[in-house]
C-alpha cells in the first residue's frame, strides 16, 4: 500500500508542520517514508510545497512524478491548482476555501473557486474560519489535516492524533489541545 501526497501553500501557513505530523505518524506506524521540500521563499510569503511519500514497501525516490499524487493537500486554493499536473486521475484535492492574496494580480476569487469546484474529487472548507471559531487561529493547518484524514487510508485518524500530541508536546498542553480540536473539526466537518 502506498500514498503519495503533494502538500502546497504559502510560507508561514503550516504546510511543513502538516508534513511533520504525517511523517511522525508514518514513522510510528513502521511505514517507509520519503520527503522532499521546497521552501526557499517561505519567509517571504512565497510558494511552499512538499512531496511526502508513504508506503508499506521501500520507496526509491523522494519526488512524486507528474500524474502520481494520490492527494493534493493545499492551504490555499490557487496553490492547489498549481500542482494539478501531479494529481493522478483517481486522486483527490483537499484545500482551503480562503485565498491567501499575496500578489497584485491574484486571480478573481469567484473564478478561482469555480475552477476548484469543477475538479472531480475535491473537498474544500474555510479552514481559517473554523480555526478562529475554535479560538485556535494558528491551527488552520490541522483543520486541513483533519479534512485529509479520510484520504489517508495508510494512516488512521488515531495515529494522526497521536502524532499531533508528539509533535506539539514541547509547546505545552494548550497548543496540543488546540491542534487536536482543529484536527477533529476538520475530520468531523466532512461527515
Amino acid at each position: 500500500m502506498k500514498t503519495d501526497i503533494k502538500l502546497a501553500g504559502v510560507g508561514g501557513q503550516g504546510i511543513l508542520s502538516i508534513a511533520t505530523v504525517i511523517g511522525e505518524a508514518a514513522t510510528a506506524a513502521g511505514l517507509h517514508l520519503k520527503q522532499a521540500e521546497v521552501h526557499g521563499m517561505s519567509q517571504r510569503g512565497g510558494d511552499v510545497q512538499s512531496d511526502l511519500r508513504l508506503s508499506t514497501d521501500p520507496i526509491h525516490s523522494d519526488l512524486i512524478p507528474q500524474g502520481g499524487a494520490d492527494l493534493i493537500l493545499s492551504m490555499e486554493p490557487m496553490e492547489a491548482l498549481r500542482y494539478l499536473p501531479y494529481l493522478s486521475p483517481e486522486g483527490a484535492v483537499v484545500t482551503s476555501s480562503r485565498p491567501f492574496v499575496n500578489i497584485p494580480d491574484y486571480p478573481d476569487e469567484a473564478a478561482l473557486l469555480q475552477e476548484v469546484d469543477a475538479l472531480p474529487n475535491v473537498t474544500r472548507m474555510d479552514i481559517e474560519q473554523v480555526a478562529k471559531s475554535l479560538l485556535a487561529p494558528r491551527s488552520a493547518n490541522m483543520v486541513l489535516l483533519g479534512m485529509a484524514a479520510r484520504h489517508l487510508e495508510i494512516l488512521s485518524p488515531d495515529e494522526l492524533r497521536t502524532a499531533i500530541r508528539t509533535v506539539f508536546a514541547r509547546k505545552g498542553d494548550k497548543v496540543v489541545e488546540d491542534n487536536l480540536k482543529a484536527f477533529d473539526a476538520g475530520y468531523e466537518g466532512l461527515q
